[in-house]
């Protein structure tokens, strides 16, 4: 059995971080009300920290993207019974939007997150931002503003663990799962 080991990457500080770039991000660009959108589950948790830590600049309330609709394996690993539906209560037409997520690894699940975006409708830009990112690119999908970059050895996967306290772990995994 593969028990998980604790790694120490201190999660707040690194959404303080997030915070300060998206912040400095949007000066820059001179975005006029941006939205913002988590990915489920992970990503909801650290969009819930930026929030609090954007003195009102983003003033709709978080939307909340659950993936499992497009994600492209799920004819493989199946549906999962209690999948929530997605819950957006903005317009995303036209709208600068911050997509966050924990984890980046293969881009996979970003690619499913932009797909169910623009069924809503076209955004005037999409940022992705990510506490964390790691080696494994499946698809050209990047952050615009990042946390750490972790290095894993392939057979390793981290997870973030909250939503109090907001912990990440690594977990060995056999190749087949």
């Amino acid at each position: 059995m593969n028990l998980p080991r604790s790694l120490s990457l201190d999660v707040e500080a690194l959404c303080r971080k997030l915070a300060t770039d998206l912040s400095q991000r949007m000066a820059e660009q001179q975005w006029d009300n941006p939205a913002m959108i988590g990915i489920h589950t992970g990503g909801v948790w650290v969009a819930e920290r930026l929030l609090a830590q954007l003195d009102n600049l983003v003033s709709d309330p978080l939307g909340v993207l659950n993936i499992a609709y497009y994600r492209d394996d799920f004819t493989r690993i199946g549906m999962h019974p209690q999948v929530q539906p997605s819950q957006l209560p903005f317009s995303v037409a036209d709208r600068h939007i911050i997509l966050v997520d924990d984890v980046l690894y293969t881009g996979r699940t970003v690619r499913a997150a932009l797909n169910e975006i623009f069924d809503y409708g076209r955004p005037a830009s999409v940022t992705l931002a990510v506490l964390v990112e790691r080696a494994g690119r499946e698809l050209p999908i990047q952050a615009d503003v990042l946390g750490h970059h972790l290095d894993l050895a392939l057979n390793e996967q981290v997870k973030l663990t909250g939503p109090e306290p907001l912990q990440f772990s690594i977990q060995c995994v056999e190749p087949n799962e």
